[in-house]
């Protein structure tokens, strides 16, 4: 079987010595933290404090801990640099309303827009990670022209909501399932990448789609992303990568491994087969068109996928409620 891993320093793609995939999953995250993270942790939170990007008091945070540990990660535990990237994307949320954006987006083309972006199997891996699921020729045809019908800004907003929905809820209500890390909260997924029926044409046509989300997460959502496993590569992936490379971050790109044609025994060894798609080696009767399916301890908790945007938050799912809205209810 084929495998590589793509180094960060190489355009061309390198083996991958041995067959299973182990992320370290808790280095650098909360109950993991070593004392000189931790005090680089109490830094960046006084840091922002001050510059009045972040409260610890009110009922709630403005964030959570595992959002602003996810930021600390990106830039390698200096606080300065992570500040830095974390007022750009307060100002970013800022400047795009991000918070209304989500709350007032319409159900229905919410669900629509699911179709064009990784989806949720609503599975974990061992770790407890979500596995999300992008295929690639799913989006060739008429969905393509569908796509390429919504303006870019409407565009970008969509990808906005979706990332929001990630973070928002699937992370957190994955957080709180039963997880052998715990209380260590989930803060990225592992996404499958199916390059079945691709061409290299297809590729090229879905670069600025593709790139605009990749650009998008680096900067704004840093450290979503676990494992990628790109399954069914074509012999001109080495190109592509030549492509995409810039568009990810030097951890990023040492999370990415590609596999060959059959990668069910390597991803088996990161995904029990129960919450594995069949297409990929599993068990789990899932396509990219589906819905998520919730395994029993999901289920348990929400009864079905709630549609839209959503929230979870005091164990429980509600909808995300306007900034203008909350404002007036704290004073009322």
């Amino acid at each position: 079987m084929s495998i590589f891993s793509l180094s960060q320093t190489d355009s061309q793609v390198q083996p991958f010595k041995g067959e299973a995939i182990d992320p370290d999953v808790t280095t650098g995250h909360l109950t993991h933290l070593s004392p000189d993270q931790q005090a680089a942790f109490s830094a960046f939170k006084d840091i922002i404090t001050k510059a009045r990007l972040y409260s610890p008091d009110r009922p709630h945070p403005t964030h959570d801990e595992p959002t602003l540990l996810r930021f600390l990660r990106a830039r390698r535990f200096d606080p300065q640099k992570a500040m830095k990237q974390f007022a750009d994307a307060e100002a970013w949320r800022k400047k795009h309303n991000v918070d209304t954006l989500y709350a007032t987006f319409p159900v229905d083309e919410f669900e629509r827009a699911r179709r064009f972006y990784p989806r949720w199997t609503g599975r974990r891996d061992k770790n407890g990670l979500p596995v999300y699921v992008y295929r690639i020729a799913s989006l060739a045809g008429p969905l393509q022209k569908e796509l390429n019908s919504v303006s870019p800004e409407r565009r970008y907003q969509r990808i906005v909501a979706l990332y929001e929905t990630m973070t928002r809820f699937v992370l957190r209500f994955c957080s709180h399932l039963p997880h052998h890390t715990a209380p260590t909260p989930i803060s990225s997924v592992t996404t499958i990448i199916d390059l079945e029926h691709v061409s290299l044409p297809n590729l090229w046509t879905l670069r600025g789609h593709l790139q605009e989300a990749s650009a998008l997460a680096t900067a704004n959502y840093p450290e979503t992303l676990g494992t990628i496993a790109v399954v069914n590569s074509p012999t001109f992936f080495p190109t592509v990568w030549g492509w995409i490379k810039p568009w990810f971050d030097e951890g990023t790109r040492r999370k990415v491994h590609v596999l060959g044609k059959d990668p069910g025994p390597t991803l088996r060894t990161l995904i029990d087969s129960k919450d594995l798609p069949k297409p990929y080696g599993g068990e789990l009767d899932w396509k990219f068109e589906d819905e998520p399916a919730l395994d029993e301890a999901a289920k348990a908790v929400l009864g079905e996928m709630p549609k839209g945007p959503v929230v979870f938050e005091n164990d429980q799912v509600c909808r995300p409620t306007p900034p203008s809205a909350d404002a007036a209810a704290s004073n009322s």
